[in-house]
């Protein structure tokens, strides 16, 4: 696919389980991680545009991804090169309030592939919103990651919920597939 970028959205450390500190632990980030580290490895052996967004929310009160955290900071596993274009958000959409529009207009990109966190909030955001502005989307959904929710006493486990969110994105705003499926697309 020619003029494709990847975005890694919020691949930060408050997000792994692993990660000595985290402040908000997801399920099967280490996962999601690995397979988005296939495609990021993919993308640098073909030269391929590559986006890394961080968020960090503007109060030393949040929950998690204050700034200038050791929790905020990119995890090691994905940590971008200097070549890689770097984009701070504190919107849960990554176009909010950032250039990131911009960014891949200039660099005239029509496929977007999406990775990262959360199923629910940020990928979502970020999915529909790029369909919105007319790029083709891709979202690896095995390199993603999410958590439980509860809503009115009823908890709805991890993989339900990125199951509704994928098949909802798949519905009308991207191409849901696997890793290695979108990897024999590249």
């Amino acid at each position: 696919m020619k003029n494709t970028a990847l975005v890694l959205i919020d691949f930060q450390n408050d997000y792994f389980p692993s990660f000595e500190g985290a402040k908000w632990k997801l399920d099967n980030t280490e996962a999601a991680a690995a397979n988005g580290l296939k495609l990021l490895e993919k993308f640098r052996e073909n030269n391929m545009d590559i986006v890394h967004v961080r968020h960090e929310f503007p109060s030393d009160e949040a929950p998690f991804f204050t700034p200038n955290s050791e929790g905020s900071k990119i995890h090691e596993t994905l940590l971008p090169k200097d070549n890689e274009t770097q984009i701070l958000k504190n919107e849960v959409n990554s176009f909010k309030n950032t250039n990131l529009k911009e960014v891949l207009d200039n660099l005239n990109i029509e496929n977007i592939i999406i990775v990262g966190a959360m199923s629910h909030m940020c990928i979502d955001a970020v999915t529909r919103a790029a369909s919105d502005y007319g790029y083709n989307c891709f979202v690896a959904h095995d390199a993603c990651a999410t958590l439980d929710l509860e809503f009115n006493g009823t908890v709805v486990p991890a993989s339900q919920v990125h199951a509704a969110y994928m098949s909802a994105l798949q519905f009308a705003y991207a191409k849901v597939e696997s890793t290695d499926e979108i990897l024999g697309l590249l």
